[in-house]
């Protein structure tokens, strides 16, 4: 119960407790304070082992996502999370690690920490795909840790699925931008809802005003968290509405008072959140976010932020370019890795792409296009010639892809990819050919990609496992609760004051209890017993 409800290790020695639990039974004796975090560093080591043993059988690569935390007392944690598709073709997740940062950390050693808990878990050979919160992450990090994985793993040219960044983050960020570049503007709506807010009989008047210059709307002005910028966009989109009222508003401090060009400001930026929300909610709400979900909702961003720039206004394009400028850094290392995952949706393949890269590329968009068709190939080419190993008995047990650790002395190495070059080219239809020359599928609501990758397996036996791990790629790392923040996440006082390895078992172990909870199999709540005898 502590475990799964965060609740303080210390909830045993309080009074209430207590009397709570006389009351159940006198007899029982309540463990103290060392004795449950003892129990606790127990059950996190058994599931640890369910967890590991689960991994090591997966058929399937895995996708790591990388995450930095924090405490109200400044410190840094490192949070590691596993995604993948399993055996049943649902999208998992499992927290691997949180580990707390040394204060003489520095980023330079954050590839250390991740290899580290890589090779802790032995997991570092199927590693598939890594994604990061930051799009400022040192790159040498990312090469120091693709030099220590097996180098005969299939990813696009220059490993760039290797390496994703997070497309929530890169869009809070952009709204950091925002909020700066306008932060007098904001100041100045805020001050006026506050005094507006203030009585009874200013808001009174300001309803009359309100009537008075035509205004019909049924929305309550409100101020805004200045944390949760989801807030202060509704605080800008009441305001906005409320324009006129506020203009002919008496004894209303000078240094209030918008300009004409400033609520123009104000208007065009409150368009620019409302986009950003609709696509962080698309995101953050869904149940089940595959990586095929993210290519039209960043594309759609990248059409916007090239409008934007075309702004005849200076500081609105000004600000724009800085936005876009931001967006590039993410999409240069991004693009493929999302446009792969937007092919092996069957509702678009190819499709998707050359709609949006016909209005973002303009004339030279074919050129980009073969780009994505010359990567998903590579790709594809990659597993075929996976599959071929695998048939012979080269792979390793339980992996679905060649390891570096095949005997370095094998002269033929390279006839494996001869033999598949030359078989394919004596006009054999691919997976790959046979999937994007066969009609795209209808589009309905009631669509599930993997439901529809797990029906067509047979059909497609190389090509959905290459689907199953890009599918399982984590684009973005936010949670819903802290999709709208401006800051990161943040521990709570109660674990942020709990040794390192007691505050890494208790987070990890929640998780993984948690996800036991959510499975509908009959063993699944088969921990809550030891849990009881134990405490007994």
């Amino acid at each position: 119960m502590i475990i799964l409800h965060g609740y303080p290790l210390a909830m045993v020695e309080h009074v209430g407790f207590k009397v709570f639990v006389k009351n159940l039974q006198p007899l029982f004796d309540v463990a103290p304070n060392s004795t449950i975090e003892l129990s606790c560093m127990e059950i996190y080591g058994r599931e640890k082992q369910k967890v590991y043993d689960m991994l090591r059988k997966l058929q399937c690569r895995i996708n790591l996502s990388v995450e930095m935390w924090s405490s109200p007392e400044n410190s840094s944690y490192l949070c590691l999370t596993a995604h993948y598709v399993d055996d049943d073709w649902k999208l998992q997740k499992k927290i691997l690690n949180f580990v707390t940062l040394d204060a003489s950390h520095t980023e330079d050693m954050l590839s250390e920490v991740i290899i580290k808990c890589l090779m802790e878990w032995d997991i570092e050979s199927k590693l598939f795909a890594m994604t990061f919160d930051d799009c400022s992450t040192n790159d040498d990090n990312i090469l120091r840790i693709k030099e220590q994985i097996s180098e005969n793993k299939p990813r696009l040219s220059n490993g760039q699925l290797l390496d994703v960044r997070s497309a929530a983050h890169v869009l809070n960020s952009i709204v950091q931008d925002i909020m700066e570049a306008l932060q007098v503007v904001i100041q100045k709506i805020r001050e006026t809802v506050r005094y507006v807010k203030s009585s009874q009989s200013i808001r009174g008047k300001f309803n009359e005003i309100a009537q008075q210059t035509g205004i019909n709307s049924q929305k309550s002005l409100v101020l805004d968290c200045p944390l949760r910028w989801n807030s202060t966009y509704i605080m800008l989109e009441t305001a906005v509405e409320y324009r006129n009222a506020f203009c002919h508003l008496p004894e209303l401090d000078p240094d209030l008072v918008l300009s004409d060009e400033e609520w123009e400001w104000a208007i065009s930026i409150t368009g620019y959140l409302k986009l950003f929300i609709e696509i962080i909610n698309v995101f953050s709400g869904n149940k089940c976010p595959t990586a095929n979900i993210y290519f039209p909702e960043i594309c759609h961003v990248h059409i916007q932020l090239i409008e934007w720039c075309k702004s005849p206004n200076n500081f609105l394009s000004s600000l724009a370019a800085k936005m876009k400028a931001k967006f590039d850094k993410y999409w240069s290392k991004c693009s493929l890795a999302l446009a792969v995952a937007g092919i092996l949706d069957p509702r678009f393949k190819m499709k998707l792409v050359e709609y949006y890269y016909s209005q973002i590329y303009g004339s030279t968009a074919l050129e980009r296009i073969k780009e994505v068709s010359d990567g998903v190939k590579e790709l594809f080419n990659a597993y075929s010639i996976c599959s071929t190993l695998i048939d012979q008995g080269s792979a390793l047990p339980g992996c679905s892809l060649p390891s570096s650790s095949n005997d370095s002395r094998d002269r033929l190495k390279g006839f494996d990819k001869f033999l598949h070059e030359t078989s394919q080219s004596q006009g054999a239809i691919s997976d790959l050919e046979k999937y994007l020359d066969e009609p795209v599928f209808p589009r309905n609501c009631d669509f599930s990609i993997l439901n529809w990758w797990r029906v067509h397996t047979p059909r497609y036996p190389i090509l959905s496992m290459m689907a199953r791990d890009v599918l399982g790629t984590p684009m973005s790392t936010v949670a819903q609760e802290s999709a709208f923040n401006a800051g990161g996440r943040v521990l709570d006082s109660c674990r942020s004051s709990l040794t390192p390895d007691t505050r890494e078992a208790l987070i990890c172990t929640r998780d993984w209890l948690w996800m036991q909870l959510d499975d509908p199999s009959p063993s699944s709540s088969h921990y809550a017993l030891p849990l009881y005898v134990e405490a007994n």
